[in-house]
């Protein structure tokens, strides 16, 4: 039976790989944060707020483009609404757990560490203190990504404004969706959230933002039941 330690350097490792992809994101963050007018403190105290690289984007370009503070946090929340299903999905594994130990935890909880440590508490369900696994995943990556992101803050100060990052924004999500070009029901979701983001550009308070992927999720629906 492992002790808590090792439970818990099992699941730093196991998220270690991950690190290539999330600190490069980190570090553009923070550049991008500056470079849009952003004072440095705050862009650094959004990293240890939302602590989620797409959602602290979105919602420094919202801000910067003149969106809402309402919408702009209404938007985020939408984007980390997929913490719920991580949440149902591993509540079975943290049932025992107190209350406040369960809101430390959720905290912590990411994408890449809610991947790895779903594959270890399967393989490893009888296993005592098996959460470890989870705050050995989400304390390395919260610690990678704060220190990537204030990286980012220090070279996005001495980036000349000539050379920009903002284009870097448009092809971080790009590169996401990449990969779901391949399937052909992922393609009309795309499009149907592009389009319908365009047709509801002057919505009030810049709506558009929560309207296309409500569409888009809709949409999603339609094309599941289409397929089955």
């Amino acid at each position: 039976m492992l002790s808590k330690s090792e439970i818990f350097k099992r699941g730093s490792l196991d998220i270690s790989p991950h690190m290539l992809s999330v600190i490069p994101f980190g570090i553009i963050c923070g550049a991008i944060g500056v470079e849009m007018g952003f004072d440095p403190y705050l862009v650094y105290a959004m990293s240890i707020i939302i602590f989620g690289g797409a959602s602290q984007i979105v919602f420094l370009q919202l801000l910067s483009g003149g969106a809402s503070s309402f919408i702009a946090v209404t938007s985020v929340g939408i984007i980390n609404s997929r913490h719920l299903l991580y949440g149902a999905v591993l509540s079975e594994y943290l049932e025992k757990l107190t209350l406040f130990k369960k809101l430390i935890i959720s905290y912590f909880i990411v994408d890449q560490g809610f991947a790895e440590s779903n594959k270890y508490f399967k393989k490893n369900k009888n296993q005592k203190n098996i959460h470890y696994h989870l705050l050995g995943t989400g304390i390395t990556m919260w610690v990678c990504w704060q220190i990537s992101t204030i990286l980012g803050i220090i070279l996005g100060s001495f980036i000349p404004d000539e050379l920009g990052l903002k284009f870097a924004v448009p092809l971080t999500f790009i590169a996401i969706l990449i990969g779901e070009f391949r399937k052909i029901d992922h393609v009309i979701v795309i499009l149907v959230s592009g389009i319908s983001s365009l047709l509801f550009f002057e919505a009030p308070l810049k709506s558009y933002i929560i309207i296309s992927p409500i569409v888009a999720l809709f949409t999603a629906s339609l094309v599941l039941r289409f397929k089955k």
